[in-house]
């Protein structure tokens, strides 16, 4: 019994211990939860899933969490306020505590998520600006972009972009997509981007006339894969090594925007939440790196995680199979 009992915990206390920069992509089939967690177990959880009435977003959020070892969640920052980011976040504060809340700035609209993320988060809000650092010791997080604006300045070795002369614009947006709040996460070599659902002219002005950003190692694909964004003269700019989809079945993954990073300087792989019905299968990943092959009605909820070593080394692990592929941050 005492050797079971060791057995059944030592998963646990090894994460507790560990020694690597863990981030996890938990599945909510087309909306966005990433969790970050320090080599010294500080917690940054960005953005909370679908509102749902069994709870599903929310419970595969704190999962992750939970084996990530953690009692309690540091910082929760919602990119934007539309009800795939925002909307688990009352359900996710009923099985975990929060001990403050960031985001963009105001929303630029009147929404049901908006609302109930000004209740949830009296007295612990704080909105970023381009420049902010989030205060995770062991890693550098900072903001490049939020309620519309962007850096002033290149950082991690970001310049002159040549793509910029043949860029080409898309209409406004409006919405709150726009407004979202993007980072750049750096932990010694090793370079994270995620910028949230932030649409086509905003990622121009992050990239254009200069690359604001740098070239990063891993790339979290910006609005789940949907056309809107992920604009060739960022996409191409920063160069990642890899790209994760945060996608759904039939959201996200549109055919333009897998076309657009196959064709990104030095990129090695692709990796998928989800099997795209909406592109063809050729222009889909192979199935060893898509975490969830199924429809909706039949998935099980697996999700993708980056464990990143202190040399730069990062490993990639599909839950689904327990694939995984290392990597070596340039």
């Amino acid at each position: 019994m005492r050797l079971l009992l060791i057995s059944l915990l030592a998963p646990i206390w090894l994460n507790a211990a560990s020694s690597t920069l863990d981030i996890y992509w938990a599945d909510v089939e087309g909306g966005a939860a990433t969790l970050i967690v320090t080599p010294g177990g500080e917690s940054l959880l960005v953005d909370t899933g679908n509102p749902r009435p069994d709870d599903r977003d929310a419970k595969r959020v704190f999962e992750a969490a939970k084996q990530a070892g953690l009692k309690k969640i540091d910082y929760v920052l919602i990119t934007h306020f539309h009800g795939d980011h925002v909307g688990g976040l009352e359900s996710l504060l009923k099985m975990i505590p929060v001990t403050k809340f960031l985001d963009h700035g105001d929303s630029v609209e009147d929404n049901a998520g908006w609302k109930t993320y000004l209740k949830l988060s009296e007295g612990r809000r704080q909105s970023l600006k381009p420049g902010h650092r989030i205060p995770l010791r062991g890693v550098d997080i900072r903001v490049v972009a939020a309620h519309g604006g962007r850096i002033s300045k290149p950082i991690n070795g970001g310049g002159a972009n040549a793509l910029c002369a043949s860029a080409e614009l898309k209409k406004p947006d409006p919405t709150d997509n726009a407004q979202s709040a993007g980072f750049l996460l750096s932990m010694g070599k090793f370079q994270f981007l995620d910028l949230g659902d932030l649409t086509w002219n905003k990622e121009h002005e992050l990239a254009c006339p200069e690359n604001m950003a740098g070239a990063v190692d891993l790339y979290q694909v910006t609005h789940h894969g949907l056309d809107q964004s992920s604009a060739p003269q960022l996409v191409w700019a920063i160069k990642p090594q890899v790209a994760i989809m945060n996608n759904g079945p039939r959201k996200g993954g549109h055919s333009q925007v897998f076309e657009t990073l196959k064709k990104s300087p030095g990129i090695q792989d692709v990796w998928q939440l989800h099997w795209s019905e909406v592109s063809a299968k050729e222009q889909n990943a192979t199935e060893q790196v898509i975490a969830n092959m199924t429809p909706t009605a039949e998935c099980k909820g697996h999700s993708v995680k980056v464990s990143v070593e202190k040399n730069g080394k990062y490993t990639v692990t599909n839950s689904r199979n327990g694939f995984s592929k290392t990597y070596q941050a340039r």
